[in-house]
């Protein structure tokens, strides 16, 4: 794993933005824009470490689904913060028919420096972005800057693949309404999930676009309805459960959802049961279960234990996006415990590379890695203001 400086594109900006990505610029506390899309430099792998990646992401996949139904048997969804008993009934039935519900995608985040095992930081498994960067626009660099070189993505044709596979369990009839939040400001969401719908679309499915703030409440048929009054039988939202199962359409939602062939009611895409595995209690979890995996970073709920006096603990938000609320805990500091309920999983310190903070994003489609996402930061929380690399293997 090396990171390479180049001269990017004439043109990039308008290139990428051509491409889908329409937000390559990100505006930082100074004022200043600053590129999101980062093609000054690239990182290069080798063929063995893009196929020892793949082995431990698919492993770690098994190892989450495996911690989801320990959570379901052991009726633990109170360390997930779900005290809900309804919310947390109807999260085991989807898991319990996760075979009938559509689910497409999910992100690792890794710690990775080429040397040594990559380590488990999360796993975005309900909403991820930057989708649109690593399945699209890194692509058409590398064919522009290194037609002879491969890549560590196949992600568009395992999305088209995927759509055409699940096709089946999609209500008959009715179009796949895609659906992200009109409060975007940057238009990642709204081109992630008009990437995922042209994504539907080549795999033959009718879909329909819409943003959430759209969705209205029939009270007559007592069903969720588009702004032409369309029944949403099926939906992908670019939207956290949390959100949908707490706003005030959230009882309607509850009341409605489609666990696997209701009539009447909304199939959510991704399902219900992701909440098991977006949840950042996961990490403790797993490692309840896998102590001492190479490929896991020991974490509790309960406080850092030891991780206070010898490596340091990193404190993170059950629920949140871009390192929200995450805090960072040297070596030796008081294992003070947050007031909202945390993770606290060991500290280790993002590779440093160029003097920049990098840490892999791994796509999973379905049950298969499918692609690599790279980007740095400036500190050890990868933030809002992180830039995005492309890659190849030589």
């Amino acid at each position: 794993m090396r990171r390479h400086r180049i001269t990017p594109r004439p043109a990039w900006q308008s290139t990428v933005e051509e491409q889908g990505l329409i937000y390559p610029l990100t505006r930082h506390p100074d004022g200043s824009l600053r590129p999101y899309w980062d093609e000054s430099a690239y990182y290069s792998f080798t063929i063995a470490e893009i196929e020892a990646l793949e082995e431990t992401v698919a492993e770690l996949h098994e190892m989450c689904l495996a911690a989801a139904a320990h959570i379901v048997k052991r009726d633990r969804f109170a360390d997930l913060g779900v005290t809900d008993p309804r919310l947390a009934a109807l999260i085991a039935e989807s898991w319990r028919r996760r075979a009938e519900l559509p689910s497409v995608y999910a992100r690792f985040d890794l710690r990775y420096d080429g040397d040594g095992p990559a380590k488990m930081l999360e796993y975005n498994a309900d909403t991820p972005t930057s989708l649109v960067e690593a399945a699209s626009a890194q692509w058409f660099w590398m064919e522009d800057r290194f037609p002879d070189c491969d890549q560590w993505n196949s992600l568009h044709e395992r999305l088209v693949d995927a759509w055409k596979r699940q096709a089946p369990l999609l209500p008959p009839g009715a179009p796949l309404h895609f659906a992200h939040s009109a409060d975007d400001e940057l238009g990642e969401d709204l081109m992630t999930v008009a990437y995922l719908r042209e994504t539907a679309e080549q795999a033959g499915l009718a879909t329909r676009a819409i943003s959430m703030e759209d969705i209205g409440w029939d009270h007559v048929s007592g069903r969720f309805v588009d702004e032409r009054y369309a029944f949403v039988r099926a939906c992908f939202k670019l939207y956290p459960w949390e959100w949908l199962a707490t706003d005030r359409f959230g009882p309607h939602a509850l009341d409605t959802l489609d666990n696997g062939g209701g009539t009447g009611s909304t199939l959510w895409i991704e399902p219900a049961w992701k909440m098991l595995l977006s949840n950042k209690a996961l990490l403790a979890v797993l490692w309840e279960l896998f102590p001492g995996h190479p490929n896991l970073l020991p974490a509790y709920l309960d406080g850092p234990r030891e991780l206070a006096g010898t490596h340091g603990w990193v404190a993170k938000p059950l629920l949140g996006r871009e390192g929200d609320g995450v805090t960072v805990h040297a070596a030796g500091d008081a294992p003070v415990l947050r007031d909202e309920p945390c993770c606290y999983q060991q500290l280790a310190p993002l590779p440093e590379i160029d003097g920049n903070r990098v840490v892999l994003g791994a796509w999973v489609v379905e049950e298969e890695p499918a692609g690599l996402g790279i980007r740095e930061s400036e500190g050890l929380v990868t933030d809002g203001y992180a830039r995005f690399l492309p890659h190849v293997i030589r």
